[in-house]
């Protein structure tokens, strides 16, 4: 099943790609400083983006930059390659599945290097959380295919222990059948013993005593490239000037992140999460700090593109072997850091 998804995704990237010039033409901006950006979901794991947004960072940098947010990466990527975005923020497995796509996608910064979801339980854990426990149990990990879960079941398998439905025989039941933005609501009405969940919803789960978050999955798996800038690569080929400020704006924000008490950031993210108190988002960027999330420099190394290849094709009994160097471009993120 997730085969001929990636399958339909590749098709489509292709038909999108060779079609956009008649169905798109006129619809861009000819103002090469206007950027429109798809984000994959609206997190506060993506929080250096939105002090970017609020604190008039891209305005700095002489870019006017609209933000719409869609319902997962394959409709990030549609957006990119249909022509309706110039950049995406999504997963680079994204990139990896439409890497044959004419006028292929290029990741040109790393927003996130640890996966962002934290492991919630239904009942309070005394002692300091193991995989182990979950054992003979089940965890709503999210939609097959998609980081998050993959990242699981990479951990998971990892720790020793094995994926299934025998739970008598302490198995861990993996479920992959629920959508990114369900998955709060099913753990509620489920009965199951666990899921993962992002921020803020991990913490106002608890909040409302309907779990107890126990641990964090990044800090399992260690560095992962998780959530990218991409966009095509004539753009990046024709607007590297934008692509820079873009990135630099964006690296600042995450510097107005580290440099000031988790208080005052917050007041740099109401206007983004208009539904979420201050104190949630506080405790949203401090969960987030202490894993240390964020990429420091935006460089996105070939000894990550490495890890997640074996994460895709480990979990997906897939085979990618997608040249680095013709996905990945660095040039920028590289004269930042210089």
């Amino acid at each position: 099943m997730q085969t001929i998804k990636k399958l339909s995704l590749m098709a489509c990237s292709l038909v999108l790609c060779l079609t956009a010039c008649l169905i798109f033409v006129g619809c861009g901006s000819s103002d090469p400083n206007r950027i429109r950006l798809n984000e994959v979901t609206r997190s506060i794991f993506y929080a250096p983006l939105y002090v970017a947004y609020n604190m008039g960072f891209f305005e700095d940098e002489g870019l006017s930059v609209t933000i719409e947010t869609a319902t997962g990466s394959d409709a990030s990527m549609t957006a990119l390659l249909s022509g309706s975005a110039d950049i995406i923020l999504a997963g680079p497995e994204t990139v990896i599945y439409s890497s044959t796509s004419s006028d292929h996608p290029v990741v040109f910064g790393q927003l996130t290097q640890k996966d962002g979801s934290f492991i919630v339980s239904r009942d309070p854990i005394e002692d300091e959380f193991s995989l182990d426990m979950l054992k003979g149990k089940t965890i709503i990990g999210g939609r097959a295919g998609g980081l998050p879960a993959m990242t699981l079941e990479y951990v998971i398998k990892n720790a020793g222990l094995t994926i299934g439905t025998n739970l008598e025989a302490g198995e861990v039941n993996l479920r992959t059948d629920v959508a990114f933005n369900n998955i709060a609501s099913e753990f509620q009405v489920s009965g199951n013993e666990f899921c993962t969940l992002f921020e803020p919803n991990a913490t106002t789960l608890e909040n409302e005593g309907m779990g107890y978050v126990v641990s964090a999955v990044g800090t399992v798996s260690g560095e992962i490239p998780y959530t990218c800038f991409a966009t095509k690569s004539s753009y990046l080929e024709n607007n590297s000037e934008q692509a820079e400020k873009f990135l630099k704006a964006v690296k600042n924000g995450y510097q107005y992140i580290v440099e000031n008490d988790s208080a005052v950031v917050v007041k740099a993210l109401t206007a983004s999460f208009a539904g979420m108190s201050e104190a949630e988002l506080q405790i949203a960027i401090e969960q987030y700090l202490s894993i240390d999330a964020w990429s420091h420099d935006m460089i996105f190394s070939e000894e990550s593109f490495n890890k997640l290849l074996d994460i895709i094709n480990s979990t997906q009994g897939t085979s990618y072997a997608p040249d680095y160097s013709a996905l990945i471009d660095n040039s920028i993120a590289e004269k930042l850091a210089a």
